[in-house]
């Protein structure tokens, strides 16, 4: 009973153990990425903000192609979590017009300068990989299919349909995107974040229609 009891708890320890160097790992990296940038960080720069050696980081990740993107799927995951948990605490039936959706959503999606950086200068280092740039194409894709239904629900509830979800997703990715910039530069203005919320208003009005009766 003991020796079979043991080798279960000890691997048990090593497993918990092996996450939590590759969380250290991961945290590390988005520091350094977002400091130095992606194309300029290297393996050592990393483990040695996380206070490990080189054997650490290459018994977790082949190499930093896989750790960003172990990265983004692990904040993609919290993104969609915390999209739902945000609209979880919100009282659906007081939902208003277009606008009133669009605020509710966006208030689970915050801009953030450290990963608009990070993730700005990886796609520009995937493009130039053809093999690379279809994983990331293919990860997003599920980002916004993830996601859709849940915009397309909060749309049924103030009345409205969207015909084609697929285009609907890739527009608000795109105004996604190009505001953020935006944001970014100008933090402090509050119109900014006003025509933030107008330009997605539109593009859902546009990418929607009214259920009628």
């Amino acid at each position: 009973m003991t020796t079979d009891i043991e080798p279960r708890s000890a691997a048990k320890r090593v497993t918990k153990r092996r996450g939590e160097t590759r969380q250290r790992l991961l945290d590390a990296a988005f520091e350094v990425f977002a400091e130095e940038g992606f194309g300029r960080s290297t393996v050592e720069q990393i483990c040695e903000r996380a206070g490990f050696t080189r054997g650490a980081f290459y018994s977790n990740f082949e190499a930093l192609d896989e750790l960003f993107l172990a990265m983004w799927e692990q904040r993609s995951t919290r993104l969609v979590a915390d999209v739902e948990a945000i609209l979880a605490q919100e009282d659906l039936n007081e939902l208003g017009d277009v606008r009133d959706v669009v605020e509710r959503l966006l208030g689970a999606v915050p801009v953030d300068d450290g990963w608009y950086r990070i993730t700005a200068e990886f796609t520009a280092h995937a493009l130039r990989n053809p093999a690379l740039r279809q994983v990331m194409a293919g990860r997003e894709d599920v980002i916004v299919a993830t996601l859709t239904p849940i915009l397309t629900d909060l749309l049924d509830r103030a009345g409205r349909t969207v015909p084609d979800r697929l285009a609907l997703g890739q527009a608000l990715v795109a105004v996604h995107d190009g505001t953020s910039i935006q944001c970014l530069l100008e933090p402090d203005n509050p119109a900014v974040r006003a025509r933030r919320v107008d330009l997605f208003t539109h593009v859902v009005i546009a990418y929607s229609t009214r259920i009628e009766g």
